[in-house]
C-alpha cells in the first residue's frame, strides 16, 4: 500500500517522458525481437544485370503499408520487369516512381496492401560507437522467403564522403555513417542499417573502393538525408527525375570526340562497351580502355549505346562529362570535357 503512491508518480513520470518525446517507445526488447521485427520490412529486387560482374539482384525496404519501398539508384533498376520478393516469398513487378542518383536513391511501387513497413517520421540519428545492425541480401542468400543477412556493427565515425574524393567515386557527397562491419558487397546495396532496437538509420549504398588500397568502404547514407526526397517522390511531387533525357533532341557529341569507338549497335539495348579507344585521344588520357563497360554517364544510368550517344547529344560546348565504367569488377570513374566548339557533321 505505502508502494502505490510511488509507483503511480513512476508510472505518470514515464507517459510525461514518452509524450514529450524524450524517451521513445523500443521497436523491440532483445536482438532476437528486433530482427525478426525487422525482416518482414526488407525486401529482395532482382532485376538488370548478369554481365560483365554486374549482379542482377539488390535490396530495399518498404516505407508504407501499401507497397512504397526504398533502394539505392543502380543498374539493377535498368529492366523492362523488375521483380521485388517479400520476406514471405510472394513476388510482385515493381513500378519505379522516381530517382534521385546524386542521393544515390530510387522509389519503386508494388501493388500490394497491409505490409509490415518502416516509419520514416520514427527514423532516427546515431554517432560514433553506436551499436547497429545491417539488414540485406547481400550475395543473393535469398531468392523466396528465406531470410536476408543480418550483421552486428558499430558506427565508426560519421562524416562527408567528399571528405574522401579522389579515392571513393561516388555522386553522392554527403555524410555517411562508416560502419565497423563488412556492409557492402555485392548485392547488400538499398538494404538498411537500424539501432539495436530496430530505428531506421540509413541505407546501405553501393560498393565503393579506396583507389588507393582497393580496400571496400563499409558505409550506410543517413536515412535524414533522404527523407524529404522521398516523400515528394512518394506523394509526386517530386519535380526532378535524373533519369528523363530532355524531349528536345540534340545531336552536339558523340562517342568518337572523346576518342570512344563503341561496340556496334546490333540491337535495341546492346551494352554500351568500348571497343576502341583512339589514340592521342582524351579518352585515351583518362585512361579509358577496349572492353570497359559504360554504366553512368553524368550520373544517369546507361543501359545501352543509344542511350550513352543520347547523353552525349545532350552536352553543350565545354560542359564536363562524368563517366563511370565497370572493369574487372569494380567502379572506375573518369572525367571528360566536351570540346570547346561544336563539330562540323
Amino acid at each position: 500500500m505505502t508502494n502505490r503512491p510511488i509507483l503511480m508518480l513512476r508510472t505518470v513520470g514515464l507517459l510525461i517522458l514518452l509524450a514529450s518525446g524524450v524517451c521513445r517507445p523500443l521497436f523491440a526488447q532483445s536482438t532476437r525481437e528486433t530482427i525478426d521485427v525487422v525482416l518482414p520490412r526488407v525486401v529482395k529486387i532482382f532485376g538488370a544485370g548478369g554481365v560483365a560482374n554486374l549482379e542482377a539482384y539488390g535490396s530495399g525496404f518498404l516505407i508504407s503499408s501499401d507497397g512504397h519501398l526504398v533502394t539505392v539508384w543502380s543498374h539493377v533498376l535498368d529492366a523492362d520487369v523488375v521483380t521485388v520478393v517479400l520476406d514471405d516469398g510472394r513476388r510482385f513487378e515493381a513500378e519505379l516512381l522516381g530517382a534521385e542518383p546524386t542521393l544515390e536513391l530510387a522509389v519503386l511501387k508494388i501493388d500490394a496492401e497491409g505490409l509490415p513497413h518502416f516509419d520514416l517520421s520514427q527514423a532516427t540519428e546515431a554517432g560514433p560507437g553506436s551499436r547497429v545492425l545491417a539488414f540485406s541480401n547481400v550475395f543473393q542468400v535469398a531468392v523466396g522467403d528465406e531470410p536476408v543477412s543480418v550483421l552486428h556493427g558499430v558506427i565508426a565515425a560519421t562524416e562527408p564522403l567528399s571528405a574522401r574524393s579522389g579515392r571513393y567515386d561516388v555522386s553522392y557527397d554527403g555524410p555517411v555513417y562508416v560502419v565497423d562491419a563488412v556492409t557492402n558487397n555485392s548485392g547488400a546495396a538499398g538494404g538498411v542499417l537500424t539501432t539495436r532496437d530496430g530505428l531506421l538509420l540509413g541505407m546501405i549504398g553501393r560498393q565503393l573502393n579506396d583507389s588507393e588500397s582497393n580496400t571496400r568502404l563499409n558505409y550506410s547514407i543517413p536515412i535524414m538525408e533522404l527523407t524529404s526526397t522521398i516523400r515528394q517522390i512518394q506523394t509526386g511531387d517530386f519535380s526532378r527525375n535524373r533519369d528523363d533525357l530532355s524531349s528536345e533532341v540534340a545531336n552536339n557529341f558523340d562517342a568518337i570526340d572523346f576518342g570512344i569507338v563503341l561496340v556496334p549497335d546490333v540491337v535495341e539495348r546492346t551494352p554500351a562497351y568500348i571497343d576502341v579507344v583512339l589514340d592521342d585521344s582524351q579518352a585515351e588520357s583518362e585512361g579509358l580502355l577496349p572492353d570497359d563497360l559504360i554504366v553512368f554517364a553524368n550520373n544517369r544510368l546507361v543501359h545501352s549505346c543509344q542511350a550513352f550517344e543520347a547523353e552525349l547529344g545532350q552536352l553543350q560546348p565545354a560542359d564536363d562529362l562524368t563517366v563511370v565504367v565497370r572493369r574487372d569488377g569494380a567502379l572506375v570513374t573518369v572525367t571528360l570535357t566536351a570540346p570547346r566548339t561544336l563539330p562540323q557533321r
